[in-house]
């Protein structure tokens, strides 16, 4: 495959990854601020500290308030992660692969992407309905159902799984920081009821609740993470992502599993062994805002050697120089 194709087929899948998650990151804040008692006055910087945008948003506006944090993160073109410049960039990503993808992927992704250009000019989007940000959801399962339905289990197939778990693992990682950083300013809420319903919310915003309880009987902070961070089985458990991640990647480079011959597989192979050995009670005490700091850092160098072995063009050695 040429790594032109295989480039684009990461990144239209990540893109899309990328906008369900933010479609989820903006839905789970709504529902913890309905739980708190002094509103969202505190709520909505928060979350765009933890995309890490801070500078860049308060150069586009004056105040965090809920409009204006939603609409930055869904429908803002200026800001190059928001939900409808992700769809644009897997959109562009597709049109340069349509023979390497079956016509329905681009069809729908065509699409979802005009859903979400029609609600953003609309003279008031949605910024205050989670109707919307469900839509989002449901077209990126739609995709991604498409995707294993169409496409054979080559290369393409793994570079899009490949691009979709690495994605995924990261903006996990970011709902439980948006979760830190809300109740960080309201320790005294930590045990109560209220702290219960937003752990709730977080498990709903990834999906995770009837899954969660089928697994454990009560609802605590420490399960949560555990199940979020470690559980092996669920499909956005930062691990299980990081597992599929690990086995796309032998799988197009041919790899045997449990060795590496790439610094992408080396990479890879060492976080896969931390979260095979960490325990949930060292990401406690260590503390859980480190700790995912320092997995998106990781994660970030999985991505740059991923590009580093597979896509960046490399000069060619001339017969003088190979003998």
């Amino acid at each position: 495959m040429l790594s032109r194709v295989a480039d684009s087929i990461y990144w239209m899948s990540r893109c899309v990854e990328r906008a369900e998650n933010l479609a989820r990151f903006v839905d789970v804040t709504m529902h913890l601020i309905l739980d708190l008692p002094d509103g969202a006055a505190e709520t909505w910087k928060p979350l765009v500290d933890t995309t890490g945008e801070r500078a860049f948003f308060d150069e586009l506006y004056e105040e965090a308030t809920q409009e204006n944090v939603v609409r930055f993160l869904s429908f803002d073109s200026r800001y190059p992660n928001s939900i409808i410049s992700c769809l644009r960039n897997a959109r562009e990503n597709a049109r340069s692969v349509r023979e390497a993808i079956a016509s329905e992927m681009w069809e729908h992704l065509n699409q979802f992407y005009f859903m979400v250009k029609d609600a953003a000019e609309c003279e008031s989007p949605p910024t205050n309905s989670s109707d919307f940000f469900d839509e989002v959801k449901m077209a990126s399962h739609l995709f991604k159902g498409i995707a294993d339905s169409s496409m054979s289990r080559g290369e393409g197939w793994h570079f899009a799984r490949l691009g979709r778990m690495i994605e995924r693992a990261d903006k996990t990682s970011r709902i439980l920081d948006v979760k830190y950083y809300v109740l960080l300013p309201r320790l005294q809420y930590v045990g109560s009821t209220i702290d219960d319903l937003q752990w709730s919310a977080v498990l709903r915003s990834v999906s995770a609740l009837e899954m969660y309880r089928k697994q454990f009987h009560g609802l605590s902070p420490h399960r949560v993470v555990e199940f979020l961070l470690l559980d092996r089985e669920f499909p956005r458990a930062i691990q299980h992502c990081v597992i599929a991640a690990d086995e796309s990647l032998h799988a197009i480079s041919g790899t045997v599993p449990g060795s590496y011959r790439n610094i992408a597989e080396q990479r890879m192979g060492q976080l896969r062994s931390e979260l095979a050995y960490i325990s949930v009670d060292d990401v406690i005490s260590s503390g859980l805002h480190e700790f995912i700091d320092n997995l998106q850092m990781k994660l970030n160098a999985i991505g740059d050697g991923i590009f580093d072995t597979f896509i960046t063009m490399r000069p060619v050695e001339s017969q003088a120089a190979q003998q």
